[in-house]
């Protein structure tokens, strides 16, 4: 019980930091509107969301926890981490593998999307979370302390307060799903077969460079 609680919280906490970070965003937009957004820019705007989302999130573990944060705690929120930014990057590819099958022209919108950035955002989060847990005092920082007392006064607000714990609760209900899932797909194997399937693709098309570039000469 006292996991799912923590899970709760978590979608809790995970929703109304989206919201905010969500109005600096619209924020951003306002201010270059008329231009379109660069690979490099949309991913710095996400690195620095993915940063902050950790940081907040490390804070409320503590404050959970108690003053000393435990390893059981620890272990569920980098699972957790891990399992909503996998989800993002999951999202992403399955909308842009969607909209390559309708035609180009409906791509605009997911047309700065790049594999190796969002693992590239997704690593730094899940570096800094760790490197919070040896350096506790580096969380605590005028904008994350203004996210959490945001976070929880928002939370304590009775009808947006019951809004985002709704949006907690199906939080809760897609980690639980994704766990499950995430336990059938290793216990099938099917890991290991993709896994192995994706090395053969990565060498073929090595060796098509190689003989294109063999042709070229």
């Amino acid at each position: 019980m006292e996991l799912l609680n923590f899970i709760f919280r978590l979608g809790v906490v995970f929703a109304i930091f989206g919201f905010l970070f969500g109005i600096f965003e619209i924020g951003l937009a306002l201010l270059s509107i008329g231009r379109k957004k660069t690979v490099w820019e949309e991913y710095l705007i996400k690195l620095i969301k993915y940063l902050f989302l950790v940081d907040v999130t490390f804070l409320f573990c503590v404050d959970i926890s108690g003053e000393k944060i435990s390893q059981y705690h620890l272990v569920v929120t980098t699972l957790v981490l891990l399992a909503y930014f996998v989800g993002k990057l999951q999202s992403k590819q399955q909308q842009q593998a969607m909209f390559k099958m309708v035609g180009n022209s409906m791509m605009m919108p997911f047309s700065n999307f790049n594999l190796k950035a969002e693992i590239t955002v997704i690593s730094a989060g899940i570096l800094l979370f760790i490197l919070f847990v040896f350096f506790p005092e580096f969380a605590s920082n005028p904008a994350s302390v203004w996210f959490h007392e945001s976070i929880i006064n928002i939370e304590d607000t009775p009808v947006f307060g019951f809004i985002f714990k709704v949006i907690g609760f199906f939080f809760l209900l897609s980690m639980i799903f994704k766990m499950i899932n995430a336990i059938m797909y290793l216990a099938s194997g099917r890991a290991f077969v993709e896994m192995h399937a994706g090395f053969g693709k990565m060498r073929n098309k090595k060796d098509d460079e190689y003989d294109d570039f063999e042709e070229l000469k």
